[in-house]
C-alpha cells in the first residue's frame, strides 16, 4: 500500500535518531564542554565547595586567528581548570594571574605583574595570620613545609630582583581564597598543555550531600556512595543552593 511504514524501516529510523544523539552527546562531552565538581575552599567565595560546573572545552582549544571558532589566548584573571602538573590524573580550578614574561611578586598578599599591583575584587581572605612564604612570595631564603622539591629547584632559577619570571608556555595560577589555596606558589607553573578549559556555568551546587568534611568520594565504600545518593535524592529541594544554579562563571 501506498504510505505504508515497514515496522522494520521505524525500528531502523528509531535507532539511528538514537545513535545520532549519542554521538552528539559524545562529540559535545569530549570537545566541547564537560562537567567538574568543586571539592575544596580554594576559590571561595566564586566558586563554592558543592558546585558543579560545565567546563568550556572550546575557549582554549585552538589558534587565536581562527575566525570559525570563539578561540582566544589565556588571560590575566580567567578562571581555568587544568590537569594538576604534579599528578595529572586530577583536575585543579584556579584563576590565573600571571602569563608568559610576567614579572609576579606578592608584598604582604598584594599582587603585583610587573612592579604594578593587580586589582582583584574576587580575592577572599579567611586567616589573620601572616605567613610569610605565602603573603610575601617568592622568598628564596627558607622554603615552605609541603612545597614541592622540584619546584623549590626550579624557582631558584627563575627568580630576579625579588620577582618571579613567567617561561614562556607557562601560567602563574593562584586560588581566589589566598591563604587557603595549595597553588603555583607552592608547586610551580600550569603548562599551556594542561589546560582543560574555562569554567562557563554553575548548573547546579549543593549545600551538603551527607558527607563529612574532608571525605574523599574515592575513599567511599559502595554502601557509603549508595547511602549519599539516597540522601541527596531524598534531599534535593533542602540542599540545593537555588541562588547558585545556572550562575555563569566569571
Amino acid at each position: 500500500m501506498a504510505g505504508e511504514v515497514r515496522p522494520q524501516l521505524v525500528w531502523v529510523g528509531s535507532l539511528q535518531s538514537l545513535l545520532t544523539t549519542v554521538v552528539i552527546a559524545i562529540f559535545i562531552t569530549t570537545f566541547a564542554v564537560q562537567a567538574f565538581q568543586i571539592p575544596s575552599e580554594s576559590m571561595e567565595n566564586t566558586l563554592l565547595v558543592g558546585d558543579y560546573l560545565l567546563v568550556d572545552k572550546f575557549r582554549y582549544g585552538g589558534s587565536a586567528d581562527d575566525l570559525l571558532l570563539p578561540y582566544r589566548n589565556v588571560r590575566r584573571g580567567d578562571i581555568i581548570v587544568f590537569k594538576y602538573p604534579v599528578d595529572p590524573t586530577q583536575h585543579f580550578v584556579k584563576r590565573v594571574v600571571a602569563v608568559p614574561g610576567d614579572h609576579v611578586r606578592l608584598v604582604n598578599r598584594q599582587v603585583y605583574i610587573n612592579g604594578t599591583p593587580l586589582r582583584e575584587p574576587y580575592v577572599h581572605y579567611s586567616r589573620m595570620d601572616y605567613r610569610v612564604f605565602r603573603d610575601d612570595f617568592p622568598r628564596l631564603n627558607v622554603p615552605e613545609p609541603g612545597m614541592e622539591g622540584r619546584w623549590w629547584e626550579q624557582m631558584q632559577k627563575l627568580v630576579e630582583d625579588g620577582q618571579l619570571i613567567v617561561p614562556e608556555g607557562d601560567y602563574f595560577v593562584l586560588g581566589d581564597n589566598r591563604d587557603d589555596s595549595q597553588d603555583s606558589r607552592y608547586w610551580g607553573f600550569v603548562p599551556r598543555e594542561n589546560i582543560v578549559g574555562r569554567p562557563l556555568l554553575i548548573y547546579w551546587s549543593v549545600r551538603s550531600d551527607g558527607r563529612e568534611p574532608g571525605i574523599s568520594r574515592a575513599d567511599e565504600s559502595p554502601g557509603d556512595k549508595l547511602f549519599h545518593f539516597a540522601y541527596t535524592a531524598t534531599h534535593l529541594i533542602q540542599i540545593t543552593r537555588w541562588d547558585r544554579t545556572f550562575r555563569i562563571v566569571n
